[in-house]
């Protein structure tokens, strides 16, 4: 099995915090998003990875410590790295187009600008399993539509009547993804656009046009990391989880903690200095920071910064930031000095 994870965009609805760390690599519960992604796709699939091919965008972002983290984090997985490059934004066909030579064989496609928790079954059977959320206001989302056998017939993207209420979210099974290949060549070689962008769908399109079988795979949680407050919220709900798992150690022993009230779920970094505070519920606090005098709920705190005489819910700041001040719903990019 592979994994194939588009990632090259500039996540401009985070910044200012990706004008700095491309947004799979900002950490959401102390782990960056691209690696909380791949290591629960995993668990999902329950095999052997035999690979991982990334695709990224510009190397001037995308730069040597991007790639480092993404084959240390292959390598845990007991898988081969593999990076390839999309040098231009031409939508969700063409970035899986730029991983050509690892598009053979069974594969997952995941988009790095999620989270899920899921417990099912893959079936192995189905041409392709598209993995779905079930959603309250579907005509916000693309959906799929299903016939009488629960197979996926249709794409609709948000439809005006009710088409079905399991929205897609990005990730894809693929018995064999050289037939995906296949058919996202002809888009491309026929110039088939949307919004000037060749698309994916267009390529499962057509693999449903020759009676391929598609079939949903429903997830439990589908969490967006898009935007400040959607990603402190995903911050909040990952944390809960992991504290109700009890399989990782959200404190770090290293941490120093004087005069200091920790309210769960909160994960503390290494070598993080904490005095005459209050922290939690729901936050998440890089290596390296120093927190003094400061009340601090529902928030993301990156590295190496230093935060004085705060009271903050909802905030989301950077990392190497100073900040000594009395405002709370803040976002605040790595740098910068509030004092």
């Amino acid at each position: 099995m592979k994994i194939i994870v588009p990632m090259a965009g500039r996540g401009s609805r985070l910044r200012p915090h990706s004008l700095t760390v491309p947004k799979p690599l900002i950490p959401v519960a102390g782990e960056p998003i691209v690696h909380r992604l791949v290591k629960d796709i995993v668990k999902v699939l329950d095999q052997p990875i035999e690979e991982i091919a990334f695709i990224l965008g510009d190397p001037a972002f995308f730069g040597d410590e991007v790639v480092n983290s993404l084959n240390a984090l292959a390598t845990d997985l007991g898988a081969k790295s593999s990076i390839y490059r999309q040098d231009q934004p031409l939508g969700t066909g063409h970035a899986i187009m730029c991983a050509e030579p690892s598009l053979d064989g069974p594969a997952v496609i995941a988009y790095a600008d999620t989270l899920i928790r899921a417990e099912f079954d893959l079936d192995k059977t189905a041409d392709s399993v598209i993995w779905t959320k079930r959603v309250d206001n579907p005509e916000a989302y693309g959906v799929v539509k299903l016939d009488a056998n629960e197979n996926i017939v249709e794409l609709v993207e948000k439809p005006k009547e009710f088409v079905s209420d399991q929205a897609v979210i990005g990730i894809y099974y693929f018995k064999d993804v050289a037939v995906l290949k296949q058919k996202l060549q002809e888009v491309l070689d026929e110039d088939i656009t949307n919004g000037g962008e060749y698309q994916i769908n267009d390529g499962i399109k057509r693999m449903m046009a020759e009676g391929k079988v598609f079939k949903t795979g429903t997830v439990d949680e589908w969490m967006d990391c898009g935007n400040k407050q959607v990603t402190l919220e995903t911050n909040g709900k990952m944390l809960n989880f992991l504290l109700n798992d009890g399989n990782e150690q959200l404190i770090d022993p290293s941490a120093e903690l004087k005069n200091t009230t920790v309210v769960e779920p909160c994960y503390i970094g290494a070598n993080v200095t904490i005095t005459n505070s209050t922290i939690g519920p729901n936050v998440s606090i890089g290596k390296n920071t120093t927190i003094e005098n400061s009340t601090i709920k529902n928030s993301l705190i990156q590295t190496s910064s230093s935060i004085r005489n705060a009271k903050l819910n909802e905030a989301m700041i950077g990392n190497h930031v100073q900040y000594n001040g009395d405002f709370s719903k803040i976002s605040i990019g790595d740098y910068s000095v509030l004092e």
